[in-house]
């Protein structure tokens, strides 16, 4: 599906821009490490702009239909500043990762600005051993990290020479923007059509029966698995406290290898794998804290594609979310894993994601104040302690402009009352966790971030793999952990 002027959002995108308040920003990125000499900034401006067209939602910023009359809508902009998205920065000497995360933690305690095109992108020069980094910013409205379609696929290449992506087929010109009236009537348009669309389902509905019936009796099991999951909330945590809006930001690399040797030696996944590592890093973390581990299982919340085959291209959020288990209370890390494994494997056969799924699809119908508490509801504390996500990238190495990318740190973002984030990346070899922590509620981050290191560790020697190995193109076993060399 193109992207076009006068796009409606979902519902699932407009619950990211409900949610956003002054404490939680609603934005997601990732902090990229390359080797080499930085190119100048207007070398980078030119390459951005040669490959725009490849993404028109980057020139597109958010019309709000006045009196609430249906979700806000993408329009171009026709004040577009390519500058205004593009910043230039340098560290302060002597230019270390310990700069490099305060400068990152600055950048994402920031909103980004709703009457401009949602995203940023910082061109930072100054890092140590002759590197540059990138830290990009782009509201959750515009991309779920599954579809993968933003700037940073289309800036970057397979080769260290840049591939020809060809010109656009003509030069862009900002559509008019729509007048408050003419964004009323399309409102008032996409809620006469909303009745047709139920009766065209129904009509679809009764042309296969049984079909109808099995999907909407899954669909209700579905639904009554998310009813019982909010029956039954989550424990009150450190982690589930009043935030503001600064933030902290460390990064763990770690090996894919070594997360593999794990999966294989217990018939595991490499999410398992992930979460029991996560697990006990949280139970340590916890104890510091003075919190009583016994007996406690915290609840992550677990996003999952819901992006059917053939739509990668589309742009837009397609998740759905489970609302996985976090065992801080098993000691043994063998223990630990085994009941992530087993309690995964149910999750994934129960119909929690399918009842979300449906959710998502009956919140397209619902007027916009209803779908602000909707989302309110979806990022309740009552549902889950801390959002835990994974991401599978490239196992290859990428290019920006003949440099190379070494180390790519993602970045989620805290709903309210929510302390800290763990996103989780692989590429080319190496899994990176990227945290984010509030920067009041958080200031053992760096604690945090040496415990995942700390419970990979026990993990592989518990499970007989031996010990953490060196991710490729790093120069120690944890390269960085809490955003500083070791």
């Amino acid at each position: 599906m193109a992207t076009a002027h006068k796009d409606r959002l979902s519902s699932v995108d407009a619950s990211f821009l409900h949610q956003e308040g002054h404490a939680s920003h609603m934005h997601v990125g990732a902090v990229l490490i390359f080797e080499g000499p930085p190119p100048s900034r207007e070398d980078f401006l030119a390459h951005i702009d040669s490959r725009l067209h490849l993404v028109p939602r980057y020139r597109q910023k958010l019309a709000f239909p006045r009196f609430e009359m249906g979700r806000p809508v993408w329009i171009d902009d026709a004040r577009f500043n390519l500058g205004y998205h593009v910043r230039h920065t340098a560290l302060p000497s002597p230019g270390g990762l310990e700069q490099l995360r305060l400068l990152a933690g600055r950048i994402y305690s920031q909103r980004l600005d709703r009457s401009k095109p949602l995203w940023e992108v910082w061109l930072v020069q100054g890092l140590e051993d002759n590197r540059f980094a990138l830290i990009n910013k782009t509201h959750h409205a515009m991309v779920d990290g599954v579809s993968g379609v933003d700037l940073a696929t289309v800036l970057f290449d397979i080769s260290p020479v840049p591939e020809d992506r060809g010109e656009p087929e003509e030069e862009w010109s900002p559509a008019p923007e729509p007048t408050q009236a003419e964004l009323i009537a399309e409102g008032v348009k996409g809620a006469i059509r909303a009745p047709a669309d139920i009766a065209s389902s129904l009509l679809k509905a009764a042309s296969d029966p049984a079909g109808t019936a099995r999907a909407a009796r899954e669909a209700a099991e579905g639904i009554g698995e998310i009813v019982w999951a909010g029956l039954n909330p989550a424990p009150e945590t450190p982690l589930n406290v009043p935030i503001g809006p600064h933030r902290r930001v460390r990064w763990v690399r770690t090996s894919l290898d070594d997360f593999k040797a794990i999966k294989n030696a217990v018939d595991g996944t490499v999410n398992d794998v992930l979460l029991a590592v996560v697990s006990g890093a949280l139970g340590r973390w916890l104890r510091t804290r003075g919190v009583r581990t016994e007996g406690l299982e915290l609840r992550a919340l677990v996003p999952v594609s819901i992006r059917a085959a053939g739509s990668e291209s589309e742009l837009g959020n397609q998740i759905a979310a489970m609302r996985g288990p976090l065992p801080v209370y098993a000691t043994d890390p063998l223990d630990r894993l085994e009941i992530v494994k087993e309690s995964m494997a149910h999750l994934k056969q129960s119909k929690q994601a399918l009842g979300a799924e449906v959710i998502s699809g009956l919140n397209d119908f619902a007027p916009p104040t209803l779908l602000a508490q909707a989302s309110r509801l979806n990022f309740s504390t009552r549902l889950f302690n801390v959002i835990v996500t994974n991401v599978p990238g490239p196992q290859f190495p990428l290019y920006l402009m003949g440099r190379e990318l070494q180390e790519l740190a993602p970045v989620a973002f805290l709903p309210e009352d929510h302390a800290l984030a763990v996103a989780a990346m692989s590429y080319n070899g190496s899994v990176d966790f990227g945290l984010l922590g509030d920067y009041d509620a958080m200031p053992d981050l760096d604690v945090f971030a040496d415990y995942i290191g700390d419970a990979l560790a026990e993990l592989m020697q518990a499970a007989g793999v031996g010990k953490p190995t060196t991710p490729a193109g790093n120069g120690a076993a944890r390269a960085t952990v809490g955003g500083v060399k070791e």
